[in-house]
């Protein structure tokens, strides 16, 4: 699975902390389960493209004449060019610099964004694993800023399973408070305190994420089978299927989708 992941790493550099540096492919870690749908000409079946359409002159836009515009008011924008926004960016960096080592706990999970795993290059194996034993031993976390795709986010780095992840962080300013929403201190009585607590108790367990499956995702693969069955697939015009526009055999896209669900 590694070297699977290795290949079609989204970004290769290094870890950097004091004197040690640990080379490093970043990966995905999370497949999004969603069955997508095209939307389709019910006449035809044609899958529908995305234009530009401009409402004033009632014509389609092409691309080269298409800008970027920030909406200031009613109307009122500024305009921006692609260089201009090249120019503001922040450059392409080969490393993740540790800047602070902190307890992992202190950390809200509100400020969680996306997750990936980091697994080590040729010649990093052994450093890697001794960052993700003793950050796994001591609960803490690094802190570092780290590029991608042209963004600047603060991230954390975890140890998980012996793998250490890297988890792009919210900025403090992107976070809603919950001030506003936490109703004012009332007095509870010893017997609504008693039952609270009671209840909670009684329903400790363990996390354990297999529990909670996607079922609404499993009812649409099992209604989109039934109908494959019962009602065949609809087709499109020539020019749709040159296109390359979805698989021609819904029946084997399916149950590759669910062998791929029964290996995670």
């Amino acid at each position: 699975m590694v070297n699977e992941r290795a290949i079609h790493g989204i970004w290769s550099g290094t870890i950097s902390f004091s004197l040690v540096a640990i080379p490093v492919q970043l990966v995905k870690a999370v497949e999004p389960g969603r069955v997508s749908f095209r939307l389709l000409h019910d006449k035809d079946y044609s899958p529908l493209a995305r234009r530009m359409f401009c409402p004033r002159e009632e014509a389609m836009v092409p691309p080269e004449e298409i800008i970027r515009g920030y909406e200031i008011g009613p109307g009122k924008y500024l305009t921006v060019t692609d260089e201009e926004l090249e120019s503001v960016s922040p450059e392409r960096s080969r490393t993740i610099e540790i800047i602070d080592f902190i307890d992992l706990a202190e950390v809200d999970s509100v400020y969680f964004d996306h997750p990936y795993y980091l697994i080590p290059a040729k010649g990093g194996e052994k450093a890697y694993t001794l960052l993700a034993e003793v950050l796994f031993r001591t609960h803490k976390a690094g802190l570092a800023k780290f590029v991608l795709h042209e963004r600047e986010y603060p991230v954390l780095l975890k140890s998980t399973e012996g793998a250490l992840a890297l988890i792009t962080l919210h900025y403090h300013e992107e976070i809603l408070g919950a001030e506003d929403i936490s109703p004012p201190e009332a007095e509870a009585d010893a017997a609504e305190k008693s039952l609270i607590k009671t209840s909670i108790q009684k329903m400790l367990a363990d996390f354990d994420p297999r529990k909670y499956a996607d079922a609404r995702r499993q009812r649409i693969i099992d209604l989109l089978k039934k109908k494959a069955k019962e009602q065949g697939e609809v087709e499109a015009p020539a020019a749709a299927e040159e296109a390359g526009e979805g698989p021609a055999d819904l029946i084997a896209a399916l149950e590759e989708s669910m062998r791929r669900v029964k290996q995670q």
